[in-house]
């Protein structure tokens, strides 16, 4: 069954993706791309206002929607979300127009970037305001500064600042997730910052599963914010597919395990279900043999055997 058939059908609620992207019109995406090796793929000031400027024309260009980003040096995060089914091409675009005009500059060869760019699809809110505030989190995590808003290549001061700039990100869609009224929203999105500052979090994009430990993190931090989201997803609804949030998963999870450790009837597919989902989400299975209470070994067992 195709990874957009499973999302269709309540199967997937998370979708980590290096290649083979979901190309789906309207799937909300976190992208992440990152330099070859300990390469910088951005130096001076420069480099960073040009790729400000390829992403702003990438964006009307393909017709995509920016929600948040933050440029690091040799690393990137956008989260977006693209209204046809053309992210392969927008994202090549935008990368290879960078890295020829990156190399032209340094006079140097090869390939700038490290590999293919990755794709985590979001479908839950709690998902996405997690994702955004680790987008706006890496320079501190970083070590680059002590305050997020002190970072200029990142979208944070239009989450976080009274301004009114008008810019190519749409940072409205996530704050009114948040509260009804801006200046509540960005209060709240503070709250979200300062406390995920205490939070440890794997900045770096190689950790799959980074973004939904530190949700995990985030919602038993400051369940009040999210604890009046509704179950029924607004973003899946965008995406054009009716998913419930992580709640209802987790609880899932724990009735499972139960079920599965006394081995009734239907335990073992039931098993299957989680172990697959949380595999999609970019779970290792070390770490889905700690979640389940079972041993990698059992995990490796309930994949190969047929139902």
């Amino acid at each position: 069954m195709e990874p957009i058939d499973l999302i269709a059908e309540h199967k997937v609620y998370r979708f980590f993706r290096a290649r083979r992207k979901l190309i789906q019109g309207n799937l909300i995406s976190h992208i992440t791309q990152r330099a070859a090796g300990k390469d910088p793929c951005f130096i001076e000031d420069d480099d960073f206002l040009c790729m400000l400027g390829f992403l702003e024309a990438s964006a009307k260009r393909y017709d995509y929607e920016v929600y948040s980003f933050c440029l690091m040096g040799n690393h990137l995060h956008l989260l977006m979300r693209p209204n046809q089914e053309n992210l392969p091409f927008a994202m090549k675009d935008l990368f290879s127009r960078y890295a020829m005009r990156f190399n032209r500059k340094y006079e140097r060869r090869g390939h700038l970037f490290g590999g293919p760019y990755r794709q985590a699809v979001c479908l839950d809110e709690a998902y996405l305001i997690a994702a955004s505030i680790y987008i706006h989190l890496n320079p501190v995590k970083a070590d680059i500064v002590s305050d997020p808003r002190d970072y200029r290549w990142s979208s944070i001061r239009m989450f976080v600042d009274g301004s009114e700039d008008i810019s190519f990100v749409n940072a409205g869609f996530i704050m009114q997730m948040l509260a009804d009224d801006l200046r509540g929203a960005r209060g709240k999105y503070w709250q979200l910052l300062e406390k995920g500052m205490a939070l440890p979090v794997d900045y770096v994009q190689a950790q799959e599963a980074g973004v939904e430990h530190f949700k995990k993190n985030l919602m038993t931090a400051l369940p009040s914010i999210f604890g009046n989201m509704s179950i029924a997803s607004k973003v899946a609804r965008i995406a054009g597919t009716d998913i419930v949030n992580m709640q209802a998963l987790d609880q899932r999870i724990d009735e499972s395990v139960a079920r599965y450790g006394k081995r009734k009837p239907g335990s073992y597919r039931a098993m299957k279900f989680l172990i697959e989902q949380l595999i999609a989400r970019g779970f290792k299975r070390s770490e889905i043999a700690e979640r389940l209470h079972v041993s990698p070994k059992t995990v490796y067992n309930i994949l190969k055997k047929q139902t």
